[in-house]
């Protein structure tokens, strides 16, 4: 199926037909910048791919974070330790965020709807496998290997975001992009609270039906995809728009600040169990007790996640993600102390903070990113460029640097695991990597408003 966009200033004696049908629904031409289009056209079709992405993207979360619950399964007779445990959740962050930026180029080169059927469909092999295969005696290798295979779900994130990216205007990037990550993100919460369900009713003792829960989910996603998304016509500059932003500095700035956001949000959301099971193991010596809190953070941290969006679109992105950066500062503040403490109620205070802070600053950094690329091309204009091809420029890079910084920030998952499992190593407990997360939040505070808030007039302020 195919849309095609009439010239709004030609005369038509019947409401103009934006329909025909083909297999490919092929966007032919796209304008949201013009409000009479996107009043007209635009903004219905706009919903309707943002709807079906958020959905495909949301269980691809599930799948990739399948491990931060599946850990809590395995009893003694998987013969895993703490130590274990935490590569098991590190595994998949960074398959998924190596993922990401292939993902990302695929939109381009594939169209919007058929990656998003395409990814979504490669989620069966993770969960229909681990159904399979999991159960007592299954070696540490084969556990390895299937969390590994769950990174899949980390890569949809990126070729989602890049393509609901083109589908709104620049004064709605931040609500759009904020929701599409907030529904996705809301992939980690669930999936804890399908996992709470299970250790309730059937028990530690039947792990493999978490995977085999989403089999079915995944067959409807990748359908809705099929039915009632588009593709857009990609031009063939686009494909190549990632080589172009590696050689821009913001790109690595904005890799770092999400490092800081969204590296904090999937990492604790990995590791959040495991650490209440082994810093308050008193509270939480049953998979079940830590369960009934994991979800919570995640699920806050992805419900503000469009709150972030909406803030940055109307206050700034530099600006609201610099003072969220002081505030994640002072969540790890706070949780540092209670862990010196051994304070559980501030503990959880601190934590649950940082999630939702986490979530906040995810939102405002992803519309700083458009907003770089609208300030280079506006400066282009007025020095005489041809405002068409600058637009278009901006859009493509703009996409290629959310593919890039969503897979560096991903990889800031990773160190947040390996930080906390360093610590309990070391020296029994996480408080040098609180240290350690209280140091990334300022430098990433420093970063922001050295380079978008100290100079006034560079990019990028809306």
């Amino acid at each position: 199926m195919s849309v095609t966009v009439h010239d709004p200033n030609t005369p038509t004696t019947a409401p103009p037909r934006t329909r025909s049908r083909s297999r490919s629904r092929r966007l032919a031409e796209w304008r949201p910048e013009e409000p009479e289009f996107w009043e007209r056209t635009g903004a219905a079709v706009a919903r309707r791919n943002l709807f079906f992405s958020v959905l495909s993207e949301h269980i691809g979360f599930s799948v990739w974070s399948l491990w931060s619950v599946l850990v809590l399964f395995l009893g003694p007779e998987y013969h895993v330790d703490a130590a274990g445990k935490f590569i098991l959740t590190a595994v998949p962050t960074a398959a998924g965020a190596a993922l990401r930026l292939p993902y990302t180029t695929a939109v381009a080169r594939f169209g919007g709807r058929n990656w998003t059927v395409a990814s979504a469909l490669l989620l069966l092999i993770p969960t229909v496998l681990t159904g399979v295969v999991l159960r007592p005696g299954v070696s540490y290798t084969t556990l390895l290997f299937l969390a590994v295979l769950a990174g899949v779900g980390g890569g949809n994130f990126a070729s989602s975001m890049a393509n609901i990216n083109a589908f709104y205007p620049q004064r709605l990037k931040g609500w759009a992009l904020g929701v599409n990550a907030g529904g996705g993100n809301l992939g980690v919460a669930v999936v804890q609270l399908v996992g709470l369900l299970i250790l309730a009713t059937a028990g530690a003792a039947h792990p493999r039906l978490l995977p085999l829960v989403y089999v079915p989910l995944i067959v409807l996603a990748a359908l809705g995809a099929a039915l009632r998304m588009d593709n857009f016509d990609a031009p063939e500059d686009r494909r190549h728009a990632l080589r172009d932003v590696y050689r821009e500095p913001h790109t690595w700035v904005m890799s770092v600040l999400y490092v800081g956001t969204f590296g904090s949000f999937i990492g604790f959301g990995f590791a959040f169990g495991q650490v209440l099971q082994v810093q308050f193991h008193q509270q939480f010596d049953t998979p079940v007790k830590a369960a009934y809190l994991t979800f919570l953070g995640p699920l806050l941290g992805s419900l503000v996640r469009p709150v972030g969006g909406r803030l940055a679109d109307r206050w700034g992105g530099a600006a609201v993600t610099c003072w969220n950066f002081a505030a994640m500062a002072l969540g790890a503040g706070v949780v540092l102390i209670a862990s010196l403490r051994h304070s559980l109620p501030l503990f959880l205070t601190g934590f649950i903070a940082l999630f939702v802070l986490s979530g906040i600053g995810n939102g405002s950094t992803y519309k700083m990113i458009p907003a770089i690329f609208q300030a280079k091309a506006r400066a282009a204009v007025l020095t005489g460029a041809d405002p068409a091809e600058m637009e278009r420029a901006s859009q493509r890079r703009a996409t290629a640097l959310i593919g890039v910084a969503g897979a560096v920030g991903a990889f800031g998952g990773v160190l947040v695991n390996l930080a906390i499992r360093q610590s309990f190593l070391s020296v029994h407990n996480g408080n040098a990597a609180y240290v350690a997360f209280l140091a990334c939040y300022t430098l990433c505070l420093a970063l922001t408003w050295a380079v978008y808030l100290r100079r006034r007039g560079g990019p990028p302020q809306k």
